[in-house]
């Protein structure tokens, strides 16, 4: 796991946009894994400008986002759909057709784990995901998968926990409004990214990244799973960083890591 830690949000949401940036420029046709919220809107819009500007098409791209809420409609201004046409996928020219999120809309049991299948068939058919973007909850969990999740779990139908609905609660008129349930991306679907980039920002998730890095393995931790994995990149600032006992030494080896790959000498 690399632990890369930035003195402010902006420069994650830079760091972060770069890491995209390379993949699409490396692979046109990249598979990108998604996620929604308020961390990674800084780097959706790096991502826009740098769409705007010429320096990447994304129009090859196929994206999966890693949840949906159930019983929103597509069109309702909280849905991921939503914020995902509104943030990133229209104004930096991707094509919608290749950009896919779980169907939210349907109510019947039956109905929903067959969505939930489908979306695992679609993600195996398109080759798998290059590159996902995760954020970190409170409570460590990762996409909706909350403390307590089978860290082989796939993509389900998941109870939210009322610290994720209170979390969230700011982006509705009304915490009653928020949904109890959502589809998301299992824990073992998500491992099986090539490479995962984790974004956290503020003092509020420092508990959590703390969990996720230094703490056991555990799916009372759900993040603590992306210890397993072999390409995993955190991207903090100073206030997420706040808990982590080893600082000094994520930095001793940034600035190696980083030295190698600009081709200058070990510090």
């Amino acid at each position: 796991m690399r632990v890369v830690i930035l003195e402010n949000a902006d420069q994650v949401a830079g760091r972060a946009a770069s890491l995209v940036l390379q993949q699409v420029q490396r692979k046109p046709d990249s598979v990108l894994g998604l996620a929604t919220g308020g961390t990674p809107l800084a780097t959706y819009r790096r991502l826009v400008d740098a769409a705007r500007s010429g320096q990447v098409a994304f129009h090859q791209v196929t994206t999966f986002n890693l949840d949906e809420y159930v019983g929103l409609t597509a069109d309702h201004p909280q849905s991921y759909r939503t914020y995902m046409r509104k943030e990133l996928f229209e104004p930096a020219g991707f094509d919608l057709s290749r950009c896919h999120l779980p169907d939210g809309t349907r109510v019947a049991w039956e109905e929903l784990q067959r969505e939930c299948q489908s979306y695992e068939r679609q993600i195996r058919e398109s080759g798998g995901i290059d590159l996902q973007i995760l954020g970190i909850g409170t409570d460590g969990h990762i996409a909706f998968n909350e403390p307590g999740s089978s860290l082989a779990s796939r993509t389900r139908v998941k109870a939210l926990t009322e610290q994720t609905r209170q979390d969230n609660a700011r982006f509705f008129a009304s915490p009653d409004d928020v949904p109890k349930l959502a589809i998301t991306m299992g824990i073992g679907t998500i491992l099986e990214a090539r490479q995962i980039v984790l974004l956290a920002t503020g003092g509020q998730k420092a508990k959590a990244v703390h969990a996720l890095v230094e703490g056991p393995l555990t799916a009372q931790v759900p993040a603590s799973a992306l210890q397993m994995h072999p390409q995993v990149t955190v991207l903090l600032d100073v206030e997420a960083a706040s808990w982590l006992a080893r600082k000094d030494y994520y930095q001793h080896v940034e600035a190696i890591q980083s030295a190698l790959e600009s081709g200058g000498q070990i510090p």
